[in-house]
């Protein structure tokens, strides 16, 4: 096998597994997939942010994130106060009741408000930069083909949010039921609390 086979290899799979974590913005893809709203608006923003950032890391720009000092703080604090305020309006949603069931319902988000949301869970979040810019970035350095180690893992994040995405409606029967709305909301109200204390008591 040619070694920018291994390299795009080596890219999806890491890629692949970095993002399959439970996080702040797969657990919005998931929601948005479950209630088939702006789902392939969602995933596009996902896959193409993860693109730039795996990008700027290919391209280097690990090491000055790293130098940077006061970028992680200003990251980690701001990402905090959002990740806990998201997470009061799950739990909200989940001592509610839930949101419409029905996508044509009301209760239909705009795509506008939708996609600050998604973005800012994304952009908002240490962790992207630590995984994508970083780490990527600094494996990919050690490539002998950067650029397909770079395809690889931007492949890898495109085939994760499509397939969480269109592939949640598959559980549309089960969240028929309103427990079940109120059962995710609460959990994911927890996942962003967790990330958010996480966060917080982090060191540096």
């Amino acid at each position: 096998m040619p070694g920018w086979a291994l390299d795009l290899a080596a890219g999806f799979s890491l890629g692949f597994g970095l993002i399959m974590a439970i996080g702040a913005q797969n657990a919005f893809v998931l929601r948005q997939g479950l209630r088939r709203e702006h789902v392939g608006a969602v995933v596009a923003a996902c896959a193409l942010s993860d693109a730039a950032l795996i990008a700027a890391g290919v391209a280097g720009f690990g090491i000055l994130v790293e130098r940077a000092a006061w970028i992680a703080p200003l990251f980690r604090y701001g990402a905090a106060a959002f990740l806990l305020f998201y997470g009061a309006r799950a739990a909200w949603s989940a001592w509610r009741g839930g949101e419409a069931l029905d996508p044509a319902a009301g209760g239909r988000q705009r795509l506008g408000p939708t996609l600050a949301t998604c973005l800012a869970l994304t952009w908002l979040n240490p962790h992207v930069y630590l995984d994508t810019v970083v780490l990527l970035g600094s494996v990919a350095a050690q490539a002998q083909n950067r650029l397909a180690f770079g395809i690889g893992a931007t492949a890898a994040s495109l085939v994760f949010f499509t397939a969480l995405g269109f592939g949640a409606r598959l559980l549309s029967p089960l969240f028929a039921r309103p427990v079940t709305w109120r059962v995710l909301d609460a959990l994911i109200a927890l996942v962003m609390w967790a990330i958010a204390a996480a966060l917080l008591l982090a060191e540096g």
